[in-house]
């Protein structure tokens, strides 16, 4: 990131902020038998981001999502992929993400890498992050709001599970396309 605070995050900004569960959502979406798309979401989200603006490179983000928490409006598919051929909550119940880097990408834009564990597998993976405002709660607290797009190979973190289809392809795309918007609130 660059030094120069952006016009919507001044610096009050510096400082940790906790994700609200409440307002937050980690949404993802993946091809099905290789002609529509289905989306779910994870609704157990909780983390904390540390934020300089003088020194945007020192800022870090973690965050950690209750797998079991999946939900795409079909409870069978749910139960499926709480299995042990995709996710095996019993053994992972959560998936990480953790920094590495973070740097300006443009006026309220950002490019945060990190190390994003599912299963037992790590991979670095690139979020493109926008930040959405900022403003002041009812109860006088701070809030800001950042949304972040990223694509992955779920076959990369062990979810290789699949079917072939009689006309050829498979039922579960491999590209899961990711989409999170969070709300944080300052400490102290």
């Amino acid at each position: 990131m660059s030094t120069e605070p952006s016009a919507v995050a001044t610096a009050s900004a510096a400082g940790t902020w906790t994700i609200d569960p409440v307002h937050s959502h980690v949404e993802f979406s993946v091809r099905h038998l290789m002609i529509s798309t289905v989306k779910g979401r994870f609704a157990g989200v909780q983390g904390t981001a540390v934020l300089d603006e003088a020194q945007p490179g020192n800022s870090k983000v973690e965050v950690t999502i209750d797998v079991r928490s999946i939900d795409t409006h079909e409870p069978d598919r749910d139960t499926h992929l709480r299995s042990a051929d995709f996710f095996e909550i019993e053994k992972f119940p959560a998936m990480t993400y953790r920094s590495t880097r973070v740097e300006k990408a443009g006026d309220d834009r950002y490019r945060v890498t990190g190390d994003l564990t599912i299963r037992d597998q790590t991979r670095p993976v690139a979020l493109d992050v926008t930040l959405e405002g900022k403003g002041k709660d009812p109860w006088g607290g701070d809030r800001m709001g950042f949304s972040a797009t990223a694509r992955i190979k779920r076959s990369d973190f062990g979810l290789k599970w699949n079917q072939l289809l009689e006309a050829g392809g498979v039922a579960v795309g491999d590209e899961v396309k990711i989409a999170i918007d969070v709300e944080l609130v300052k400490q102290g």
